[in-house]
């Protein structure tokens, strides 16, 4: 790398992996850490003064739409990489649910020289488990998996067929990549929301718990008969991380996720509410009824089972943090009923700040809440990263975990602000992310 060297003076250094955490400076060249101590001095180099700033280990994404091929009006990588930068992430991956899907050799490689021009941090992708997503045919998973696929994905849809699942699974198993699942039942997802007294009070159709249980018992199963590598979804549902933990106790090999909108929000979001669960934080400006920008899949559970999911990531149920980032343009959002509107909301640049409110809860200490984002979700990539390690490549992410900011579309990199957090208060903010040393995003 032939960027110009950095030297990051005086942050606080959190480096969960190395068991880092005191003020030091880290000095940046050639794209790698070349050294991190005390009142380190070298010449030709840039300085920032990171005085009251968290210096760690760039942010890494398992769970991201790119929405490229196919759906430039909603993201771009150009937009998304940049809206990922700014929230602090240097790694993310991103889902196959494209058009058209990433389910060929060839259709990678165009993703990989469309990255190579555009992205402004490391992407790396997943492919779908069948053909065009349909889930009738299984795609080559040998030949993806050498053309770069880091994992397989119907992300958006179940794959309906235990068979084909079977033999995913199987697959993961030998090439040690990860079957990423989306699990809700087909037969059982035809509604707007969480199916619960909210829903009822609305008069919405509602998307009952058991769509995502049956399936990931179903997965869990198909997991232990064939010894594959299981990774589950935005896991929502407190049963369902319960059926994760015990597959775990017995030895299955399975990783899992946790949005921070399935921890901090419930299904009261719908209807208005602005209020972040299992923490003191100031509310937001109540909503009008039933905003289209909370509609997501799979929908805010209950309180009780945001408080079951903070649970499971604290005792190692769930092992990381994601954001399932799914950008929609405004029209599809902004749609006349619930029904009309597109699941998903933007996530990458809330992540951080939501996160640190967990951690003002005193739900985990700082060191624990970078693990979940860095060190965590790395298990998932072929590069060492989500470490600050001498010689290792400068993915580091710099933030003030104080600095307030109010949500504005205005405000925002993605190319569609489409979440439910606009117009309210958060704290915590990027203020420098270096991708191989280079700077990618500077605030």
């Amino acid at each position: 790398m032939t960027g110009q060297p950095w030297l990051i003076r005086g942050g606080r250094v959190i480096d969960p992996v190395n068991g880092r955490d005191a003020v030091a400076d880290v000095l940046v060249g050639a794209g790698l850490i070349r050294e991190i101590g005390p009142n380190l001095t070298a010449t030709g180099v840039r300085e920032f003064d990171a005085d009251g700033l968290i210096v760690s280990p760039g942010l890494i994404d398992v769970h991201v739409h790119l929405r490229s091929p196919g759906f430039e009006s909603k993201e771009t990588i150009a937009t998304g990489t940049a809206a990922a930068a700014a929230g602090g992430f240097t790694s993310v991956c991103c889902m196959p649910n494209t058009n058209p899907a990433l389910d060929r050799v060839a259709i990678l490689a165009e993703l990989g020289r469309a990255i190579e021009r555009e992205a402004r941090v490391r992407v790396f992708p997943i492919a779908a488990i069948t053909k065009d997503r349909a889930g009738e045919e299984a795609v080559d998973f040998g030949a993806l998996a050498s053309a770069g696929a880091i994992g397989f994905s119907d992300d958006g849809d179940t794959t309906r067929s235990s068979a084909i699942m079977r033999a995913a699974l199987t697959a993961s198993r030998d090439l040690r990549r990860p079957i990423m699942v989306h699990c809700e039942d087909p037969d059982l997802k035809s509604g707007t929301m969480h199916e619960g007294e909210v829903s009822a009070r609305l008069g919405l159709p509602g998307i009952p718990a058991a769509a995502e249980e049956i399936i990931i018992a179903r997965d869990l199963m198909l997991t232990r008969l064939t010894g594959g590598w299981l990774h589950v979804c935005h896991v929502s549902t407190g049963r369902g991380a319960d059926l994760i933990r015990r597959a775990k106790r017995e030895g299955t090999s399975v990783t899992a996720e946790a949005m921070p909108h399935h921890l901090l929000m419930d299904d009261r979001w719908v209807d208005g509410d602005r209020r972040l669960r299992n923490v003191d934080e100031p509310a937001g400006p109540r909503a009008a009824c039933v905003d289209p920008n909370t509609k997501v899949n799979p929908p805010l559970r209950t309180a009780e089972d945001t408080r079951q999911l903070l649970a499971a990531l604290q005792d190692g149920t769930l092992d990381m943090v994601a954001t399932d980032h799914a950008p929609h343009a405004d029209k599809e959002k902004a749609a006349t009923t619930m029904d009309d509107a597109a699941f998903g909301m933007s996530g990458l640049e809330f992540a951080l700040p939501l996160m640190l409110a967990l951690v003002r809860g005193g739900h985990f200490s700082l060191n624990e809440m970078i693990r979940l984002l860095t060190a965590a979700p790395a298990r998932l990539l072929p590069l060492p990263l989500g470490r600050l390690t001498i010689g290792a490549p400068a993915d580091i992410t710099v933030f003030d975990p104080n600095e307030r900011w109010t949500v504005r579309a205005e405000r925002l990199v993605t190319k569609s602000p489409n979440t439910p957090l606009l117009g309210m208060d958060l704290r915590g903010r990027v203020r420098l992310t270096f991708v191989d040393g280079e700077v990618r995003f500077h605030a």
